[in-house]
């Protein structure tokens, strides 16, 4: 995929977000739709993530975002568009 083809998407999630799995579903989530990046807990309780792939598929892990895997209380979300960097797997820090 080209970088033309590609976008990036931030997100910071806040909310009952850590001690609930998100990081490992949404790597699990971002796996299953190609997307590349990172995700991690913030030292303030939210979760960060960087999300890039196809814009459809970034899209699609942005909205998964909003809810979480079960056990999350999603409160809020904040969503920066950033220029790709080349991010080639997705990892958890």
């Amino acid at each position: 995929m080209s970088d033309d083809s590609r976008v990036r998407g931030h997100v910071w999630i806040r909310g009952r977000v850590q001690g609930v799995w998100f990081r490992d579903a949404c790597r699990r989530e971002a796996l299953l739709r190609a997307v590349a990046g990172w995700v991690r807990n913030c030292p303030d309780g939210s979760v960060e993530a960087v999300f890039e792939g196809a814009p459809a598929a970034v899209e699609v892990m942005i909205e998964w975002c909003r809810q979480g895997p079960p056990r999350a209380r999603v409160a809020s979300i904040e969503i920066r568009e950033e220029l790709p960097t080349g991010e080639t797997s997705f990892r958890v820090l």
